[in-house]
């Protein structure tokens, strides 16, 4: 049968002898895998539809589990994610967390056009950060792993403070934070911003300024969230982290 739908490219392997498997977020079909042919040849007119991050249009046929490419153009190149190191960390970490953490099921229309508009938002030159952690909000809810944070997730409570509890499942008040000693402790801003976040559409996603310490109270809350509900081994995250330190990964060796 031959498809015809509009795709981002969230992952491309070599495949064979100059071709290509690409997997496509789709906001209609979830994520469909398709062979391009001839794809790494140095003649190839479907090379630069197969490049991560692209948007693309995309016809192929599918009997099975891959698809087989027709045709397709180019909608979005989305190029400048692929130059800049540091839109391209943030970028291949949105993209790994839509083939990994989400299942073609839970692939749908919304989450779609919010990574569209995350990797719009980026090539923009937005805070790539910011973009992460609101992203991943819509990854974990997307999953069905979505925090409670306007009310203690134990008994109901909804007057502060809080302690933020990937264990317990978000929000835990004074008087039932026991319940988990681990539980973080962030700024009421952070506790804001993370409200802010699961509810935010991204297409409408304005100029965002987020203070350093907020910044880093936000990326170890979500952190801490994945690697309780998740538990995803990502190759973008380590570099990305590596890349946020700054430290020793990226002094040239002598």
């Amino acid at each position: 049968m031959l498809y015809r739908m509009e795709g981002i490219v969230i992952r491309s392997t070599d495949y064979g002898e100059g071709n290509k498997i690409i997997t496509i977020f789709t906001p209609s079909h979830g994520k469909q895998g398709i062979v391009v042919r001839g794809a790494r040849k140095p003649k190839s007119r479907y090379a630069s539809l197969a490049q991560l991050f692209t948007l693309g249009d995309f016809s192929f046929y599918k009997t099975g589990q891959l698809g087989t490419l027709n045709s397709g153009e180019i909608v979005e190149s989305f190029r400048g994610l692929r130059e800049g190191l540091d839109a391209a960390a943030y970028a291949a970490y949105m993209v790994e967390l839509c083939d990994r953490a989400v299942q073609d099921e839970d692939a749908g229309g919304y989450l779609y056009y919010q990574l569209k508009a995350a990797m719009t938002a980026i090539a923009e030159g937005k805070d790539p950060q910011i973009l992460a952690r609101i992203f991943e909000m819509k990854i974990v809810r997307a999953a069905g792993y979505a925090p409670v944070l306007d009310e203690c997730v134990n008994c109901g409570r909804t007057e502060g403070p809080f302690r933020f509890s990937p264990a317990g499942g978000g929000a835990l008040c004074r008087n039932c934070v026991y319940r988990d000693p681990t539980a973080i402790e962030l700024e009421e801003p952070v506790w804001k911003l993370l409200r802010v976040f699961s509810a935010m559409d991204m297409r409408r996603l304005g100029n965002i300024a987020v203070k350093e310490s907020s910044a880093q109270q936000l990326k170890t809350a979500m952190r801490r969230w994945f690697d309780h509900h998740l538990a995803l081994n990502l190759k973008s995250r380590h570099f990305l982290d590596q890349w946020e330190r700054g430290g020793d990964f990226f002094k040239p060796v002598t």
